[in-house]
């Protein structure tokens, strides 16, 4: 079979293709419309039906919890309803207060949602209310300062307020703001916009401000090109460039480059836009995109942004009374526009929401002709959780790899030979998928530390130059400037494969390791690196030397040590260093010794580690630390034995990836990775790398949640291939 190349991953129309056993030169051009597709394929679609709801809805909010279900709520009725994932079904959840569409819900950190505003289809209510999922009751709470539907409602980054702008009510637009406290429950006033808007958009900018395009004055009102912001710090708005267009029903993606995205609208009252643009914060301009495709006009749409980083736009109406079944979608990368399959039916006054899965549920709305429906039908995302990406220029094992403050990735060092180290550095940016030099270490050094430090330098320390010299040096590295420069002072000794952690203080603990190549060298001496001086500093050793341990920052400001191979043997014993006080005390042993393995922080600040060697293996188990109590408890096994595994934790689902490693003798490398879920105690296969790997190095982005593999060791030796995990689940 010849895969489709040469345009990203184009989403579900690429991985048809290749299902279809076609060949990129048989699609070498974005396709015109939908019925393309459908002739190339056949009647093949990735479209689902999914089960309908108990009433038909229109101009109705659908809201994803934290649980993965989907809360629907009002469109012209009072009820609500929830959608399980895990079983396809709806379930009622009781009413609000009020008959509400055109309203706003927006989910809090706590997981509750406040739903607020909207309209019975005869007159606006200024009613709020909070749904709680543990209780699956309503409760009320403080009203808005006046009727208000066709508003939009922003959780602002602090998570203390929402933003609540414009709107209108008896044929009248507001251009105020009212902002939400989510403790207090009550409204206050906040600056108001330069001019009434109404089926406008707000969208909340990776820099915490929010993004306000278009809209009308009003429900009769003109149409609008402007664009404003609202500063949280300030309480105040401010013109930003406007639109190349009037648009109104238009929709607004922030997309993973922290660009926005902004489609389609109505620019007078039967006229529907095909044209998009993007609005990029830190210039301040607007960019033209490529239309979408011919009779692709459209409005009062839905636009969801994938875990691929594309954006999936749905229905609406393209002017009049034509609503649309058909689908789009954008791949930012190419700037290209390709149809997918349709829906099922037309929609219009629908929601899409975005599931854990990646899929897209869509949800009621009116077809073409008719009266709301109740219908639901699922997008089935069919793009792998794995992906290759640029390559780094070097192939490398045992470097090191930090995230810096801009999202860029940093990687240093590391060796293509397992004899020998690299001195090359080179920075990935997710935005445009390749690498670029990033200045040469003073010191080639593979199996050191890399630590960013509060000020955003990032500090190197230790490892070796080659596999028989050890390195007590340490340099900085300045993302300013790219260049790399060596510390005031050195180590008190050589060490290698130990434990760097950046503490409150902003000083880094580094502890244990190796100074030398024999197993006599292994250290239980911890030092501390102090940025303002610039100089290293002897802190209290460890109780026994390690190797192969973990070092874990808890929330308390301490540091778990875990595990490790000592002169004595393996270990399952752990201990806690106290920056306070430079003391180490022993906590609570694991329930079996264990060096090699992973250890990641959860969520509620307890401490997982899973994997590793023990006894004559490589071992799947699993056990988790409570910092409350000092003690382990045993988790679900992992469904595969891997030693050296590498981890991380996933935002925003604080679940547990788990990847690659050696699975022992008998196995050897693994390419499978799998991820734990603490509310549910369950491991799951989550899809395979290109190619078996160990000693990688692993990045979370901070700007898409998801996860960079870089490197490491293959089954042939070092690679030099770099690859996206998106999370699935």
């Amino acid at each position: 079979m010849n895969c489709p190349a040469g345009f990203g991953r184009m989403a579900a129309l690429v991985m048809t293709l290749a299902m279809a056993g076609c060949s990129h030169e048989d699609f070498a051009e974005p396709l015109d419309n939908p019925e393309d597709v459908s002739a190339a394929l056949g009647e093949s679609s990735i479209w689902a039906a999914a089960s309908s709801m108990s009433t038909q809805r229109m101009d109705h909010t659908a809201t994803l919890l934290r649980s993965g279900a989907v809360l629907v709520s009002g469109g012209q009725t009072a009820s609500a309803e929830l959608y399980d994932v895990k079983t396809a079904r709806w379930s009622n959840v009781g009413s609000m207060t009020a008959v509400r569409r055109r309203h706003t819900a927006t989910l809090l950190p706590s997981g509750k949602v406040l739903v607020v505003g909207g309209d019975s289809g005869a007159s606006s209510t200024g009613t709020a209310e909070v749904y709680d999922p543990s209780t699956g009751l309503w409760t009320a709470t403080g009203s808005l300062d006046t009727l208000r539907s066709g508003h939009t409602a922003t959780l602002l980054s602090s998570g203390a307020k929402v933003l609540v702008v414009g709107g209108d009510s008896a044929n009248v637009g507001f251009a105020t703001a009212r902002l939400y406290d989510v403790a207090a429950g009550t409204w206050a006033e906040t600056g108001s916009l330069s001019t009434p808007r109404t089926g406008h958009t707000a969208t909340l900018l990776a820099s915490g401000k929010v993004l306000v395009t278009g809209g009308r004055t009003g429900p009769n009102g003109g149409f609008l090109r402007t664009a404003e912001v609202y500063d949280p710090a300030t309480g105040t708005w401010s013109s930003v460039a406007p639109m190349s267009g009037v648009r109104s029903g238009h929709s607004a993606t922030l997309l993973l480059s922290g660009k926005v995205l902004v489609v389609g609208g109505l620019v007078d009252e039967l006229t529907a836009t095909r044209t998009a643009e993007v609005y990029d914060p830190v210039a301040g301009t607007w960019t033209a995109t490529v239309n979408m495709m011919t009779a692709e006009a459209r409005a009062q749409h839905t636009a969801t942004l994938l875990h691929s980083g594309e954006v999936l736009v749905a229905g609406g109406t393209s002017g009049g009374d034509l609503n649309l079944q058909s689908v789009v979608l954008y791949e930012p990368t190419s700037n290209r526009w390709y149809t997918t399959y349709s829906m099922t039916t037309s929609r219009l006054g629908h929601t899409a929401t975005l599931l854990n899965t990646g899929d897209v549920l869509v949800a009621g709305g009116r077809p073409d002709g008719g009266p709301g429906t109740a219908s639901v039908e699922r997008y089935i995302a069919p793009a792998p959780p794995w992906r290759l990406t640029g390559s780094m220029t070097a192939a490398r094992y045992y470097h090191s790899v930090t995230t810096l403050d801009s999202g860029v990735v940093l990687v240093a060092g590391g060796t293509a030979t397992g004899s020998s180290a690299l001195m090359g550095a080179e920075r990935y940016d997710e935005h445009d998928g390749t690498w670029v030099a990033a200045g040469t270490l003073a010191t080639p050094r593979f199996l050191h530390s890399a630590t960013k430090l509060a000020s955003g330098k990032v500090l190197v320390a230790g490892g070796q130059g080659s596999s028989s010299v050890f390195l007590a040096s340490a340099e900085l590295y300045d993302p300013a400037t790219s260049i790399w420069s060596p510390t005031t002072g050195v180590m008190a000794t050589t060490r290698s494969r130990h434990t760097a952690t950046l503490l409150d203080s902003g000083k880094v603990l580094v502890a244990g390791g190796r100074s030398g190549s024999s197993f006599s060298t292994l250290l239980n001496t911890a030092e501390l690196y102090d940025p303002a001086t610039g100089t290293w500093r002897a802190a209290a050793s460890m109780s026994r030397k390690r190797l192969y341990h973990t070092a874990t920052m808890l929330q308390s400001g301490r540091v778990l040590v875990v595990g490790g191979t000592t002169p004595d043997g393996d270990t399952n014993t752990a201990e806690l260093y106290d920056p306070a006080t430079d003391t180490w005390t022993a906590t609570g042993g694991m329930a079996a010794t264990r060096y090699g393995h992973a250890a990641v922080g959860l969520r509620d600040g307890r401490v997982m580690v899973v994997g590793g060697w023990s006894g004559r293996g490589a071992v799947a188990t699993a056990e988790v630390y409570d910092p409350a109590t000092g003690a382990w408890s045993t988790v679900a096994s992992m469904n595969t034995a891997r030693y050296t595994p590498m981890a991380t934790l996933l935002e925003p689902s604080g679940r547990v990836l788990v990847l690659g490693g050696d699975g022992g003798t008998s196995v050897g490398l693994l390419d499978s990775s799998e991820v734990y879920d603490p509310a549910t105690g369950v491991w799951t296969s989550s899809g395979s790398l290109s190619s078996p790997v160990t000693s990688a190095s692993v990045a979370k982005l901070p700007g898409s949640g998801r996860v960079l593999v870089c490197g490491g060791l293959g089954t042939s030796g070092a690679l030099v291939s770099t690859e996206l995990y998106t999370p699935a689940l």
